[in-house]
């Protein structure tokens, strides 16, 4: 089981706003703090919403994205363990 990684919030101001063509979301974050998370010159972040608005109406947040697939040779090894038949009941 991998260890679960610390979370890396981007200061932000991300607003969802009601338009007569729908619901908008308006984010404003800071070019420099995309940079410094950005990895091969992409950013992924995940944008969640608040439980409650901030003082200046942020309704939602963003943090960088830092979730990894395993390895194939970890994830074959566990299937590999799981399709052994020797501890079956019957």
């Amino acid at each position: 089981m991998s260890e679960k990684k610390e979370k890396v919030y981007l200061p932000s101001s991300i607003k969802n706003i009601k338009t007569k063509y729908g619901d908008m979301m308006i984010a404003n974050m800071k070019v420099e703090d995309i940079v410094a998370n950005a990895t091969n010159g992409w950013i992924s972040m995940v944008i969640s919403e608040r439980r409650e608005p901030s003082e200046k109406g942020a309704t939602h947040y963003a943090c960088v994205n830092t979730y990894e697939p395993p390895n194939k040779d970890e994830s074959t090894k566990a299937k590999v363990s799981s399709d052994d038949d020797s501890s079956l009941p019957f």
